[in-house]
C-alpha cells in the first residue's frame, strides 16, 4: 500500500465553499504582503500537502529545530527551513495575531495568513547549517543572502490557486494516491530530477523498477541556477523516453513545482519526504544529489539517510552508472569487472556541451529520440 503522509496526516490548507467567499470578500481590507513565485508556489504546496506536516511557514522553534536538528520541534524529520521572509517597514504596525493577505507578483491574494510570530535570523549561521558553506558562489547561498531580515510563521489558508502552465502534468498527493491504489502499486518508487534523462537515469530507474510495482517520476520545476535544464525540455525529454523505452502503466510522469536548493545531503532527506507525501514507498538517491559544483561528497546525500531511521520511505543507494564496451551495455561499479579503458561515464556536463553545440550525444550516453527531443530546442537552458 501506499506510504502514509509524513507525520500521519495529508495536509488541506485549501480554502472552499461560504468560508472562501467570505474569505474573499475580507481580503481588500487586509494588510498585504507580496511574495515572489517560487514562495507562492510552495505556498500551494503547503496547501495541497506536499508540505506535510507543515501547515504554514515555520515559526521560530521550528525553524531553529530543523536548522540544528534536522527535526520539527515535535521530533519529526524535517531538514529545509520553510520560511516567508519580509522587511521590517511591511509589518512595521503588524502584531502577533494579526491576519496578512499574501499576494503573488500581479498582485492577486493567494492565501490568508495569520501571524503567529515575526523574528530575525542569521543568513550566514542559515547558510552555513543548510548549503554547509557560505561561500557566495553556491547558488543557494546566494539567494539566501538576498532574502529579507524578518521571518514570519504562521498558517495559511490557500484562497487562489497560481496560473500553472504545466496543469497536465500537475498531480496533487491526493490524486496520486488514488491514482496509485487504482493501479494497484503497493511499492511505488520516487525518482527526483532536475535534468533530461540519459542512460544513467535509465538504468537507475529500470532497476528500481525490477523490485517494485511502479515508478513516479517526479521532476522538480521552479527556479533553476543558469545552465540547468529549462522545465519544459526535461518533460519533453522525459514524454519521449516513457513512450519509446518503457513498458505501459509502468510509469507515472507528474511535476513538483519548487524551487532547486542545491543543498545536496539535506535536500535528499527534503526530496524524500514529499515523494512519501505523494505516497511513495521508495526513493532513489543517487550520486551528488541535490549537488552543485564540488560542494558535497560523492555519496554524502546516501549517508545522511543513517541519520534519519523514522523517515518512513525507503532509500534505494545507486552507485554511479556507466556504459562498458565491454559488457556492452549500462553497468555500476557493482556489478562490472572491467578496467577504465572500457568505460563511457555518464557526465551530465559533457553532455550539455555537446548539446549547447548542436552535437547530438552519442547513444551510450542518451537515447537518440531524447537527444532529438532536446536539440530540436533553439536553447534548452535556463540562461537567467
Amino acid at each position: 500500500m501506499v506510504a502514509p503522509p509524513h507525520g500521519g496526516k495529508l495536509i488541506n490548507r485549501i480554502s472552499k465553499g461560504k468560508r472562501r467567499i467570505r474569505l474573499l470578500s475580507e481580503v481588500e481590507e487586509l494588510p498585504k504582503i507580496l511574495v515572489p513565485k517560487d514562495i507562492a508556489v510552495d505556498i500551494e504546496n503547503i496547501a495541497h500537502g506536499v508540505f506535510s506536516p507543515l501547515e504554514g511557514f515555520m515559526n521560530q522553534e521550528d525553524y531553529l529545530n530543523v536548522l540544528n536538528e534536522m527535526r520539527l520541534s515535535n521530533d519529526i524529520p524535517w531538514t529545509i527551513p520553510i520560511v516567508l521572509d519580509v522587511d521590517e517597514e511591511a509589518i512595521k504596525d503588524l502584531r502577533e495575531g494579526d491576519e496578512i493577505a499574501i499576494t503573488n507578483e500581479d498582485g492577486k491574494p493567494i492565501a490568508i495568513m495569520k501571524i503567529e510570530e515575526a523574528y530575525k535570523w542569521n543568513k550566514r549561521e542559515h547558510a552555513f547549517k543548510v548549503f554547509k558553506t557560505t561561500d557566495i558562489d553556491h547558488p543557494g547561498v546566494a539567494k539566501t543572502m538576498q532574502m529579507k531580515n524578518i521571518l514570519l510563521g504562521g498558517k495559511i489558508e490557500l484562497i487562489n490557486e497560481l496560473e500553472n502552465p504545466f496543469h497536465h502534468y500537475t498531480l496533487r498527493p491526493v490524486e496520486t494516491r488514488i491514482l496509485f491504489k487504482e493501479k494497484k502499486w503497493n511499492r511505488i518508487v520516487g525518482f527526483q530530477t532536475r535534468n533530461a534523462p540519459h542512460l544513467g537515469h535509465e538504468y537507475v530507474q529500470k532497476a528500481a523498477l525490477t523490485f517494485t510495482d511502479g515508478l513516479f517520476i517526479n521532476p522538480l520545476v521552479g527556479w533553476k541556477k543558469p545552465g540547468d535544464y529549462k522545465d519544459q525540455v526535461i518533460l519533453e525529454a522525459y514524454d519521449t523516453l516513457i513512450k519509446h523505452y518503457y513498458p505501459k502503466n509502468a510509469v507515472v510522469l507528474a511535476v513538483l513545482r519548487t524551487s532547486m536548493r542545491y543543498a545536496g545531503p539535506r535536500e535528499a532527506i527534503f526530496h524524500a519526504i514529499l515523494r512519501k507525501n505523494f505516497g511513495c514507498t521508495h526513493f532513489i538517491v543517487g550520486r551528488d544529489h541535490a549537488g552543485v559544483k564540488n560542494y558535497y561528497k560523492p555519496y554524502e546525500a546516501q549517508e545522511i539517510f543513517r541519520e534519519f531511521p523514522d523517515l518512513g520511505i525507503i532509500p534505494l543507494f545507486v552507485k554511479e552508472a556507466f556504459y562498458c564496451t565491454k559488457c556492452e551495455g549500462m553497468v555500476s561499479e557493482k556489478i562490472c569487472p572491467h578496467p577504465d579503458k572500457y568505460k563511457i561515464r555518464m557526465s551530465g556536463t559533457k553532455i550539455r556541451k555537446m548539446i549547447m553545440k548542436k552535437i547530438k550525444p552519442p547513444p551510450t550516453m542518451m537515447r537518440p529520440e531524447v537527444a532529438e527531443a532536446i536539440l530540436k530546442w533553439e536553447n534548452p537552458f535556463v540562461t537567467i
